[in-house]
């Protein structure tokens, strides 16, 4: 006999939280998302929390809604292909498990500002620029331009003094 466990499964947030992600990534509302795959949107709110487990068909679903590949919600990666975050936004220790970082929300208006740049070469100059800083003692980076590269300090664009 089983008994009934006190919360969620971890596994069920995790893919939850991926759901929740991709979807804010590509600017959908519950609903829209809902509407897609023949759910209210209070039905994605429980998968999304991980109180609903979401069954194999339909997580096949969600992937190609969502243009990922199935296992993209079992990956604890950044999905972003970004390195980690050493420290949060304000200087906090960032949670031992790293998921934990994808449902802070400077991490989702991070996420939800990238991709309002309309602009695709300046959203991979910005991507580039936060690779570089997240390099220890990184202070500089190189910019490809027609005439060769140009070396450009980060720092004075960092003084926040």
């Amino acid at each position: 006999m089983r008994r009934k466990s006190a919360g969620p499964n971890k596994t069920d947030i995790l893919v939850g939280s991926r759901v929740r992600m991709r979807r804010n990534m590509l600017g959908l509302s519950q609903e829209k998302l809902g509407d897609k795959i023949s759910l209210t949107f209070q039905q994605v709110q429980k998968y999304e929390r991980g109180a609903n487990r979401i069954s194999a068909s339909r997580l096949h679903e969600l992937a190609q809604v969502l243009d990922v590949p199935v296992s993209f919600f079992f990956d604890e990666t950044d999905s972003v292909r970004a390195p980690a975050i050493p420290k949060g936004f304000f200087g906090e220790e960032p949670k031992a498990n790293g998921s934990d970082l994808l449902h802070a929300p400077e991490t989702q208006e991070l996420v939800t500002s990238f991709y309002a740049i309309a602009d695709q070469l300046i959203r991979r100059r910005l991507f580039e620029v936060a690779k570089a800083l997240a390099e220890p003692g990184s202070d500089t980076m190189t910019f490809p331009r027609k005439s060769g590269h140009r070396v450009t300090r980060i720092s004075p664009l960092l003084d926040l003094g």
